[in-house]
């Protein structure tokens, strides 16, 4: 989901339509808007159509599984009237067809009945074997998924068969060799569940129902009626390199920490919902400074008595987020507090580093994203952070050498927070994992074996004497 976590990169129980289970081989290797309208210097790059990458690799032979698991009637079925294959992998001889791919995609819309759709979805996901994460609310849908091409894209073709979801705005990242042996095998590590280099845990597919698809906590706010104006990437130096643009991130602070554009305001937050208080500090807006002149001029209050001296709004301001659904809902609270000259990057962080060549970017650092990822760079190849599974925070090499760093457990920017009972719960969890590949073991989620009741009598008696 272009969600913010990921994790980072911006996250999947692989499940079958068969009803046998293949066994795993342990091989250790395995709303129409305006668009920009706003000229400046031009730039001798002609803007390009932009393509979704694709990436036509072979699925890694590390995990052997019956092929009873890819089988099955081509007949069309229903799902809440919308017409569904039920043969989860194509039987085209197209190689390209198999190779795995990451979307991630949202659209604002008014969806009050969003609900009925997280059963169908789940449970095509599950039949198709795409796994991922996708948020449903009433403004909305926002999710992030990873399968083979033809599987994400009925899936896609599913979710917009409904009028109101139709004209998803995508991005697609590219996976890597080693990425899909991970999604279709095991790691000696993880006999049981995926490597944690894998994109998204490769067994499980999250629907989750919300009230917002990206929290900002104002539901006065709303996308759905007006945004900022986008602008296409290839318009994006143009438009921040001018003196009057203030160029706002409007991510939190983890993710500017590793990462952002030239010249950026860093607002520090470390939640979305902050974002209006920090805007409220930064820039009175017209009704504030209106509801000051008015006290002045009734009540003969000076500016001292009035506060601190008036803070004027910016001309024009640019805006950016990882994959644009932020900057959508950031865009609107600013309209909605009088500025007026409003602009958001279209596709995000993400699109910027697909279509922009790295020696002309501004762009200065790695972009965190929400899977297993962490960090992408140009071109959006895998970047060079980690995860903290402490915190949930990016960490470098070099924060990895810090004795405050223990795998697992804490890192430099959690330590301090952490109390010793966290620490030891975080301890065993990691003992888990590294024993079973998923935390709570084998039998998590399982029913109690019942024991004979010989051996619950003899558990007595050595419980009594």
């Amino acid at each position: 989901m272009i969600w913010y976590r990921s994790p980072p990169l911006l996250a999947l129980r692989m499940l079958s339509s068969c009803t046998s289970h293949p066994k795993p081989n342990h091989n250790p290797n395995p709303n129409p808007n305006p668009r920009l309208h706003f000229t400046l210097k031009p730039t001798s790059q002609n803007p390009q159509t932009s393509q979704l990458i694709s990436n036509p690799l072979r699925i890694s032979q590390a995990m052997q599984v019956s092929t009873s698991c890819f089988t099955g009637s081509t007949d069309p079925t229903t799902i809440s009237g919308r017409p569904v294959l039920t043969n989860s992998v194509p039987e085209s001889g197209d190689p390209n067809s198999s190779s795995l791919v990451v979307i991630s995609f949202y659209k604002f819309a008014d969806f009050p009945d969003h609900a009925n759709l997280r059963k169908p979805l789940k449970r095509l996901c599950e039949e198709l074997r795409v796994s991922g994460g996708i948020i449903l609310a009433p403004e909305g849908i926002n999710g992030s998924i990873c399968g083979t091409r033809e599987s994400v894209e009925r899936v896609l073709g599913f979710i917009q068969s409904d009028e109101r979801l139709k004209g998803l705005r995508q991005i697609e990242s590219p996976v890597s060799p080693e990425e899909e042996a991970i999604h279709h095998g095991h790691t000696s590590n993880s006999p049981l569940a995926a490597g944690e280099d894998a994109p998204f845990r490769w067994d499980h597919v999250r629907v989750k129902l919300k009230k917002e698809i990206v929290t900002l906590g104002m539901p006065t706010v709303s996308p759905i009626e007006r945004v900022g104006k986008y602008v296409k990437p290839r318009e994006w130096n143009a438009l921040i390199s001018d003196p009057d643009t203030v160029v706002i991130d409007v991510r939190n602070d983890y993710e500017t920490r590793i990462g952002k554009f030239k010249g950026a305001v860093d607002p520090v937050t470390t939640a979305f919902r902050e974002f209006p208080s920090w805007v409220e500090d930064q820039f009175q807006n017209d009704k504030t400074t209106h509801k000051e002149s008015k006290v002045e001029i009734t009540d003969e209050i000076t500016d001292k008595e009035v506060g601190s001296p008036e803070k004027r709004m910016p001309k024009r301001v640019a805006m950016y987020c990882t994959g644009g659904i932020r900057c959508e809902k950031a865009s609107s609270f600013l309209l909605s507090e009088g500025f007026e000259e409003v602009y958001h990057l279209e596709g995000g962080i993400l699109k910027y580093l697909e279509e922009v060549p790295k020696k002309e970017s501004l762009w200065e650092g790695e972009c965190f994203v929400f899977d297993k990822r962490v960090s992408v760079e140009h071109g959006l190849v895998q970047g060079t952070f980690k995860l903290c599974y402490g915190c949930k925070q990016p960490v470098s090499d070099a924060d990895m050498e810090s004795p405050l760093w223990e795998y697992g457990v804490t890192c430099p920017y959690c330590y301090s927070s952490k109390s010793e009972e966290e620490k030891e719960r975080a301890r065993a969890r990691q003992r888990q994992f590294k024993t079973w590949g998923i935390i709570g073991g084998p039998d998590k989620g399982r029913r109690p074996r019942s024991k004979p009741d010989g051996i619950n009598e003899s558990f007595t008696k050595l419980s009594n004497s």
